[in-house]
């Protein structure tokens, strides 16, 4: 059998690799905001203006670009009024969607700012189209961003915020063929065209207005609502951004599966590829300048409730399965730079596929945080066109045989260096790839490190007894000239200096 084989093209550019590719999501969800990010300024945990410092200082290290709030499902019933001035002056209102919780509204819209200044990232909020009105989302636009004397610019003052926000990315509803009101394509096309009306720009940010996309986890359904909603919208130019929500769930649960399950649950991962190309080629049909750009905002594993933990608050383990779901998904984004502009995990802190698990004042990197933190480099980078020649695995699902890659890849270029980051999907088999580097003048990676997150256990996870399960190792004796050796299951990166 021939050596499997991966080739970079370097004289081969896709696009730049927008760091917001790296983005988040928080939504008032479980423990995610409350506890996961927002303990508040009397707690005994430490905080920066009632903020998780372990928290912050974990996303900064991993440069997060971008963070998505509320919701989320939790958006088109929030109402952003709830959340702001005197905390002990807010309402105690029921969340709708997550367990009727009761949300005190401690975290609001000053809260998330100054969490997304700590952190270093953008904001994106996500408005109530759902439940809401025109003129309640207008005037969040105002509030965050008009720099004049208006009476919601004095009350952003009197909160705290004399400076306006300059909030940029403003999401038009969330799922609304959904939790966001049940609206068919048409109807919601014609309630987006009735809020981005209202939704301009103050001062000298421009908003970048994002509709809602489909479903894509039913291809047959996402296709439909794509070409449905822009023929409903016709030449109406406010938008500029459409989402798409895909999650690969699960096979068997979080931290209990076989190994077909194993597979069958990245090869679905590895479907993102179809949902970005599906998406773009049904958006050029109608905006071949492509004026309007592609967002996958919310994306990961959904595995069934942990048991003993509420059901309704979606907390899960996150393993080594979920780190090779990371990597696979990522490089599908890497090597699609030139179709995407924004994309965001779900979620960040102790909800579905988090980067971190807190418990009291203990804090937890989860394996996905892990290849989050190997693949930063990538960020801003020039994606590069890379080919991977490899067996593939075959696995049963059900009652069908399937097949999908052994190995996926990525590759990017930024300032000389090159970040080159694989996966190994294979459960048992270690893998001695050839890198072969074309164009560009370049033949041989150098003085390269090799960072591998691996482990024998294919469920292998973090806990706040063994935080360190599963943390990469560096490897530099896996690559030989330019043959690397990878383990089974494995997410691995590479980087050649300058």
């Amino acid at each position: 059998m021939p050596r499997p084989k991966i080739t970079i093209h370097l004289d081969e550019p896709l696009g730049q690799i927008a760091p917001e590719l790296y983005g988040q999501f928080c939504e008032h969800l479980g423990a995610c905001v409350d506890q996961g990010i927002w303990v508040g300024c009397d707690s005994k945990i430490a905080n920066i203006d009632g903020l998780r410092r372990d928290v912050i200082e974990a996303l900064r290290r991993i440069r997060v670009p971008v963070m998505r709030w509320p919701g989320g499902c939790f958006a088109d019933d929030y109402h952003w009024m709830d959340g702001v001035g005197p905390r002990e002056r807010r309402p105690r209102t029921v969340n709708l969607w997550w367990g009727h919780t009761i949300e005190t509204n401690g975290f609001g819209t000053h809260e998330f700012m100054r969490f997304c200044e700590l952190v270093g990232c953008k904001p994106y909020l996500a408005g109530n189209l759902g439940s809401g009105t025109v003129r309640e989302m207008r005037d969040w636009v105002e509030y965050c961003n008009f720099a004049g004397d208006s009476s919601l610019a004095r009350l952003r003052g009197a909160n705290g915020s004399p400076y306006p926000f300059n909030v940029k990315y403003w999401g038009v509803g969330n799922e609304n063929w959904g939790c966001g009101g049940n609206f068919c394509p048409e109807d919601y096309a014609a309630e987006y065209k009735r809020y981005a009306t209202y939704l301009r720009d103050f001062g000298g940010t421009e908003l970048f207005l994002i509709a809602c996309g489909p479903d894509s986890g039913r291809a047959e359904y996402h296709a439909d609502w794509t070409r449905r909603f822009f023929k409903k919208l016709g030449s109406f130019n406010r938008i500029h951004g459409l989402a798409a929500h895909y999650y690969c769930g699960t096979a068997g649960t979080a931290t209990e599966y076989s190994t077909s399950q194993w597979y069958e649950l990245l090869e679905r991962a590895g479907r993102m590829d179809d949902v970005i190309r599906a998406h773009r080629a049904i958006m050029d049909e109608f905006d071949p300048q492509r004026r309007i750009g592609l967002l996958v905002d919310e994306w990961g594993t959904w595995h069934p409730p942990a048991p003993g933990r509420n059901p309704a608050h979606l907390w899960q383990q996150n393993t080594l399965r979920d780190a090779l779901v990371a990597g696979i998904t990522l490089n599908i984004f890497n090597n699609h730079a030139a179709d995407l502009v924004m994309c965001n995990i779900a979620q960040t802190v102790n909800v579905l596929q988090a980067m971190c698990l807190t418990d009291g004042d203990r804090l937890v990197l989860t394996p996905t945080y892990h290849v989050f933190d190997l693949y930063q480099s990538h960020q801003g980078g020039t994606a590069l066109r890379t080919t991977v020649e490899s067996p593939g695995v075959s696995f049963v699902a059900g009652d069908e045989r399937r097949t999908m890659p052994a190995l996926t890849a990525s590759a990017s270029s930024r300032g000389g260096a090159l970040t080159l980051s694989i996966t190994n999907a294979d459960a048992t088999l270690p893998q001695e790839v050839e890198l072969d580097l074309r164009g560009g003048g370049g033949s041989s990676l150098g003085e390269a490190t090799v960072h591998v997150l691996a482990h024998e256990d294919l469920t292998a996870h973090n806990t706040f007894d063994e935080p360190d399960v599963l943390r990469p190792r560096r490897d530099d004796a896996a690559l030989t000239k330019n043959v690397l050796r990878l383990p089974a299951a494995a997410v691995t990166a590479i980087r050649s200096p300058a």
